[in-house]
């Protein structure tokens, strides 16, 4: 039986791309290894968001080529320089485009089975993404919690990013097969569901005619042994009254909103091709809708054209917001996008000098936020456990791999997957520390 190895970058939707693929091997009868040494073939699903991420992938391609194993490129990097990709690393057998990797077991077939240099690829010119909903997803990780897909692609086609072109229009999955996926899970034991997508809040006009996120929370919010639902990607115009509601008052859905708003000044937001609204307003009403709400928003600083005013004006903004979790990030200059041609680049050391301005601003508010959960009990969930037996938790209001944790100790026994009550009694900038009541 020949086995295959997966190297997953990027972000969580490229992990589920990446468990699909290894569902479809594995029904064929591929033997799945997380060693690659072991492997007679790695496939290396790459991301292409940013540069960063692109030297990544590129680094970790080069690896398994220099080790001499039989190497399949898959996901955003291929998309995005199928012909440039192939001269710089010529060693590479195959490559297979984002919305591409239904076809995997025949390529995986040719590579293992090719006595020459013959190089493959699959990759579509023009992107669409259709989720196999045939395929079981072979998780890479199993635990307390698990991703689920719940669309993919963009309408978007914000100034710095260039997933459209990767991914291709938005397209979503039914209600009905989300909701069968997430059944299974609960099977298997996951505790809590984190929907995904380019942009979670757009679910459904395309299937149905209207933003239909809130519809799915009520479906999912019935299904026995799943504890909590989180959204991730939001999109602010979006946050519409209907939603709100739907996480205020359904019971499983965590009091969490995730919702990226990249910046806070009208004249960049316009740049960004982003839309301007009163944020404010909108962090205010999050706010009241849902009651102990804990709110992530991520921005970027160094667009072009960002003048220091533009930057006080968001210095400002998060200083009287006040996010629960916040993520900064300095502009990278991609090619096709429009911010690439734009006048006014912002040099690299400035970018960095904001970027440490408002991490060290988010510090400060984190530990003060993180300090108001001292001698409260809260639910949190059991991840694992540390080589000296402390239990590592997760609250309602922390995301799995981008927040904080809850580091306890228990005088009862506890299984990853439960959600115990946690009385918290010390608390740093990002984890909390307590005992299980």
């Amino acid at each position: 039986m020949k086995k295959i190895a997966l190297i997953n970058h990027g972000c969580a939707k490229n992990l589920v791309d990446s468990e699909l693929m290894l569902g479809l091997l594995a029904e064929r009868g591929y033997e799945i290894t997380l060693n690659e040494d072991e492997a007679d073939a790695v496939i290396i699903n790459t991301c292409s968001f940013i540069h960063d991420a692109e030297q990544e992938s590129v680094q970790s391609i080069l690896q398994i080529v220099e080790s001499g194993k039989k190497v399949i490129v898959t996901g955003c990097l291929p998309q995005k320089h199928k012909d440039e990709l192939k001269k710089a690393i010529p060693e590479v057998c195959a490559m297979v485009g984002t919305t591409d990797f239904q076809e995997i077991v025949p390529i995986v077939e040719k590579v293992l089975n090719k006595q020459n240099d013959e190089y493959i690829a699959k990759i579509s010119e023009k992107p669409e993404y259709i989720y196999p909903e045939s395929i079981h997803r072979q998780q890479i990780t199993m635990g307390a919690s698990s991703y689920i897909k719940i669309a993919d692609g963009c309408n978007y086609h914000c100034g710095y990013c260039i997933i459209p072109q990767l991914r291709g229009a938005y397209r979503s999955r039914t209600i009905e097969h989300i909701v069968d996926e997430a059944k299974e899970l609960a099977a298997k034991g996951v505790t809590e569901i984190d929907l995904i997508a380019q942009d979670t809040t757009s679910y459904g006009i395309d299937l149905y005619g209207k933003p239909s996120l809130a519809a799915l929370l009520k479906e999912l919010n019935k299904i026995e042994g799943i504890g909590w639902i989180r959204i991730m990607y939001a999109y602010p115009s979006q946050m519409n009254d209907e939603l709100l509601d739907a996480i205020a008052g359904l019971d499983k859905v965590a009091k969490y909103v995730d919702i990226p708003l990249q910046h806070y000044s009208k004249k960049i937001l316009e740049a960004m091709r982003r839309p301007v609204s009163d944020y404010d307003e909108l962090i205010k009403k999050i706010r009241s809708k849902i009651p102990g709400v804990a709110i992530r928003t991520a921005f970027i600083v160094g667009y072009p054209g960002e003048t220091e005013e533009d930057f006080k004006e968001l210095y400002n903004f998060i200083k009287r917001s006040r996010f629960d979790r916040m993520g900064v990030f300095e502009y990278s200059r991609e090619k096709n996008t429009t911010s690439y041609s734009m006048e006014h680049q912002v040099p690299k050391k400035l970018k960095h000098k904001r970027y440490k301005e408002l991490m060290e601003l988010q510090q400060q508010i984190s530990y003060e936020i993180n300090q108001t959960y001292i001698g409260k009990t809260i639910p949190c969930i059991v991840e694992s456990f540390t080589d000296d037996g402390v239990i590592i938790m997760r609250s309602e209001h922390d995301a799995p791999d981008i927040d904080g944790l809850v580091y306890a100790k228990s005088d009862k026994p506890v299984v990853p997957g439960d959600i115990e009550n946690v009385l918290i009694n010390n608390a740093d900038e990002y984890d909390l520390f307590g005992n299980v009541v």
